[in-house]
């Protein structure tokens, strides 16, 4: 196999002119930037001083784990024969704070919403899921659980069609 590699910028715009001589006197915005791609506008989160409308580095790591899921979720149900016509994520992560100012995200719940074609593989699609997590990349990379709080539908069955996996 190849190896890839995977280079972003990230560059601090939050001087206020006095840079950090004090805690409340920068910012922690931050522009994240990659070749040919939009930059994607980052802070801190706002309890740390950040601005509530640009992404933070928790909420990244949690789309990421919630992209690379999905995407290998989409490959299992191809390598299994089964069709999937519509994929949510509802996903939520938990960070722990220490008296020293460090801490950790501890785990992360996805709670993807998946209809499939066919109603005889709801099952197959529920036990996708778990092959999906031992692929993703990300979900391999991180030092804390990612949970699965997955629900299959089947395209065209009314809202009791569906079952909880």
């Amino acid at each position: 196999m190849t190896d890839h590699s995977y280079e972003v910028s990230v560059r601090w715009t939050g001087d206020r002119g006095t840079g950090t001589s004090g805690y409340r006197d920068y910012g922690r915005d931050h522009v994240v930037s990659a070749a040919g791609k939009p930059d994607v506008l980052g802070s801190a989160d706002p309890t740390f001083r950040g601005d509530r409308d640009r992404w933070n580095p928790e909420e990244l790591v949690l789309g990421a784990l919630s992209q690379c899921h999905m995407m290998s979720y989409l490959h299992v149900a191809v390598t299994r024969g089964f069709t999937v016509v519509a994929y949510e994520d509802r996903a939520t992560a938990e960070l722990d704070l220490h008296r020293d100012g460090s801490g950790e995200l501890t785990g992360a719940f996805l709670r993807p919403v998946v209809t499939i074609l066919e109603a005889d593989r709801v099952a197959d699609a529920e036990a996708a899921h778990a092959e999906a997590n031992r692929l993703c990349f990300i979900a391999r990379s991180v030092a804390f659980p990612v949970h699965h709080e997955a629900r299959t539908t089947v395209l065209g069955a009314d809202a009791s069609g569906g079952t909880a996996g």
